[in-house]
């Protein structure tokens, strides 16, 4: 079973064994609109935590996403390219933008559960 987490760029992280599925949440979503351009990682790419690793472009404004964990790309959702829609419709399902192989595991530790996550939003919207 994957575990999840959350970061205050508004990533999401899921964490099944090694491999962390990293996105954007459905309130970073909703804040940047209709997505028309999405720009994902390249495989083998190492990144750092904080790092920007892809892109996001709506017709509000154009965002970094930020990786919340350091590691090797393994995978990125090449279904992004050529529907990048899909972050509108399924920003916290269908539409990740890439995976990690984890190189530190206690750097989850720094990240938020949903519940702290909600609370988070809440706090500063």
């Amino acid at each position: 079973m994957s575990q999840e987490y959350y970061s205050e760029d508004h990533e999401y992280i899921r964490v099944d064994g090694d491999i962390a599925t990293i996105g954007i949440t459905n309130h970073a979503q909703e804040q940047l609109g209709d997505v028309v351009y999405a720009e994902v990682p390249e495989v083998g790419r190492k990144v750092s935590v904080g790092e920007a690793a892809a892109v996001v472009e709506s017709v509000k404004a154009a965002s970094e996403v930020y990786a919340p964990v350091s590691g090797e790309v393994t995978e990125a959702n090449g279904d992004l390219d050529g529907n990048p829609a899909l972050v509108s419709e399924d920003a916290e399902g269908a539409a990740w933008f890439f995976k990690v192989r984890l190189a530190d595991k206690s750097e989850l530790d720094k990240l938020m559960s949903r519940e702290q996550y909600d609370k988070f939003v809440a706090e500063n919207s």
